[in-house]
């Protein structure tokens, strides 16, 4: 009978310790859900300009395909972006960077603090959009900096749209034109480098010297220019009809306008020798500790279902040469064969000098 007991006594002590360790929370990050066990999502932080857009349900389609969290981190304009990502270099704010233009390619590079990633989606990039031979930083979209004009602000005042950068100069254009600073600006960048393409080194800054005499505007960003000063992106609340911004702007006008317009507003200048092609870039981060899984964002931005948003999201065009574009792309956003070619290597050696000399003949 004793032995008895004491085998009943055994038997219930292991059923008290199966049920305790039973009520015991599973280990931070797992469920039982099912009865199976799954990761918690790994928190994936992504950096980027004030213009990074992306829709919620593309962006679920990559945060349920691969257990991630994405957090976008955006830091100002794509110039201020890349100088708190360098200048935080020793401890990464981030994961991956997007909004690396070609305007400010050889700094970026320079910099060393992207790793190299092949992604098996650059065999659908255009090739003339990889400037990077290494694939630290691999082309996501490109568009073209050049001027919009309010159209209806012209027909109203009996006043014809510029033809040339000269014309930008002419006491009728006064107090007309909004650009943006090249020192905290890709756009403005964008289009200093045109000038100096398009007067050479000896010849732009009289051209700069020619628009302040003519009251030209300038602004931080592209945002401030676009929605705050550019009559047609404030909805008129702005004063200047002319505006530094991009081919793709059109578009924008039709879909964001509230009085059901089918036509846009904005019309592209495209003005000759004075438009610049900027290809945007995305980069993993040296130092990640989720290496894995920024190079799926990186395969999933260079995807289809990501490049097909783009468009009218952020209002340029695919690098995807397999992504189709949206009807009031096609009718209204142009594709300019044209540009002036500046080599990145030559932006990165002059750089520096043109803003300084900007600088000093425009903001003292």
């Amino acid at each position: 009978m004793i032995k008895m007991k004491i085998r009943l006594g055994y038997v219930f002590l292991l059923i008290a310790l199966f049920l305790l360790s039973a009520c015991q929370p599973l280990p931070s990050g797992r469920t039982n859900e099912a009865g199976t066990a799954q990761d918690s999502p790994t928190t994936l932080v992504l950096a980027t300009h004030d213009s990074f857009n992306v829709s919620e349900d593309v962006l679920a389609q990559f945060e349920s395909a691969h257990n991630v969290k994405l957090q976008v981190l955006q830091l100002g304009d794509a110039g201020e972006a890349l100088n708190r990502i360098i200048l935080s270099k020793d401890a990464p704010l981030a994961d991956l960077f997007f909004g690396v233009d070609n305007s400010f390619l050889s700094r970026a590079l320079d910099a060393d603090i992207f790793m190299p990633y092949e992604s098996p989606q650059l065999a659908d990039v255009r090739d003339d959009l990889k400037l990077d031979p290494e694939n630290r930083l691999l082309p996501v979209d490109f568009g073209f900096v050049n001027l919009n004009a309010d159209q209806n602000w012209f027909n109203e005042h009996d006043l014809p749209l510029p033809t040339s950068l000269d014309d930008l100069t002419k006491p009728e254009y006064k107090g007309l034109l909004v650009v943006e600073n090249p020192a905290t600006s890709s756009p403005g960048l964008a289009f200093l480098a045109a000038t100096v393409a398009h007067y050479g080194q000896d010849g732009y800054l009289d051209f700069w010297r020619a628009l302040r005499e003519n009251d030209v505007l300038i602004t931080t960003g592209w945002s401030e220019a676009y929605f705050e000063q550019f009559t047609v992106g404030s909805g008129g609340a702005g004063d200047r009809p002319l505006v530094v911004s991009y081919s793709t702007s059109p578009p924008a006008d039709v879909v964001f306008a509230t009085d059901g317009r089918t036509e846009p507003a904005s019309v592209n200048l495209s003005l000759p020798n004075a438009v610049f092609r900027q290809i945007e870039f995305v980069g993993i981060l040296d130092g990640t500790e989720h290496a894995e899984q920024a190079q799926a964002l990186v395969d999933f931005m260079l995807g289809q279902p990501f490049q097909e948003d783009v468009p009218l999201q952020m209002y340029v065009f695919p690098a995807n040469v397999k992504a189709a574009l949206p009807e009031v792309f096609t009718k209204f956003a142009e594709v300019v064969t044209d540009p002036v070619q500046i080599a990145p290597e030559t932006i990165e050696a002059e750089r520096e000098n043109w803003i300084m000399a900007w600088t000093e003949v425009m903001l003292r």
